[in-house]
């Protein structure tokens, strides 16, 4: 899932990559040579949207970006290389996307890597405020038909039960039978996990997470360039719950969020879904706010 999109702050993603008249955005990848920032930043090069792509990492940006460069597509790409070259990364930037930090390995959870991969972010955050505070900040996290023209609302949180998939709102149209609906739930809040154990070790979820950061992108850079519509869920400052933050679709405008579009009218299974994930929901909130107010 990607979470806390605004200005600046961060995302989730949408099925089609269209154009708008301004295909001109200035897109910084942060953690570029990471699993997830390689397949995303060949995606980002790849779109008629991006005109100029700056990758940062601690090591191996100059090799990724040099690779990219033979692709012949019209955005510019160049890497730059440790804490005293991300300001230049970052200046004049529209969008900067966020994959940076450590992998879960098989028996790790998501919250033993919470100080590490938190410290990462709130440095690179940090940056952006300073050296592109007008950007859009996405913070990458970890979430029988057609599946490109299937569409259901993730709301919640990133992990475990966190996670809230609204089957009842599914476009189209499903009606599961209770044992069906139960399964389908619990491997969507697994997924992560799933690709973790299927690669014994070697990563996680990086390809899908890649695509799924590279479709926001996309989304986001349509909506700031004027198109009407474009829906997302993300992780966000909210009043929909009885949380501060919560996930839930959001209408994006040229200024970041336009309009929170709420929960909507869900069913009784998930409204025992969403307060069983509240207490969790509530302590990982806790949990990074006493982080921020604890940073020296």
């Amino acid at each position: 899932m990607l979470s806390a999109l605004a200005r600046p702050a961060g995302a989730a993603l949408r099925r089609s990559f269209s154009t708008s008249a301004q295909n001109n955005a200035k897109v910084a990848v942060l953690g570029a040579s990471g699993g997830i920032g390689q397949p995303l930043a060949l995606l980002l090069k790849n779109s008629p949207l991006v005109s100029r792509l700056t990758l940062y990492d601690i090591a191996h940006t100059p090799g990724v970006a040099a690779d990219l460069s033979h692709i012949e597509t019209r955005a510019t790409v160049k890497g730059y290389l440790g804490p005293e070259q991300l300001p230049d990364c970052l200046k004049g930037c529209d969008v900067v996307v966020i994959p940076a930090g450590v992998p879960r390995k098989p028996g790790m959870t998501r919250d033993d890597l919470f100080n590490t991969n938190a410290s990462i972010v709130a440095t690179l955050t940090a940056a952006c405020a300073q050296h592109c505070p007008e950007a859009m900040i996405c913070v990458i996290s970890n979430p029988g038909l057609d599946p490109a023209r299937v569409n259901v609302p993730v709301i919640g949180g990133h992990a475990g039960k966190t996670i809230i998939p609204l089957i009842s709102q599914c476009t189209p149209k499903v009606d599961l039978p209770q044992d069906q609906l139960t399964a389908v739930t619990g491997r969507i809040q697994e997924a992560g996990t799933e690709v973790v154990k299927a690669k014994a070790g070697a990563g996680s979820a990086t390809l899908s997470m890649a695509y799924a950061g590279a479709r926001f992108v996309f989304s986001l850079v349509d909506a700031m360039n004027g198109k009407e519509g474009v829906v997302e869920c993300s992780f966000v400052k909210s009043q929909e719950a009885d949380c501060a933050y919560f996930s839930t679709p959001l209408l994006l405008g040229k200024k970041g969020i336009e309009k929170n579009l709420g929960i909507g009218k869900i069913s009784p299974f998930e409204e025992k879904m969403i307060a069983e994930a509240i207490p969790e929901l509530k302590a990982s909130i806790k949990k990074g706010e006493e982080f921020v107010k604890n940073m020296k």
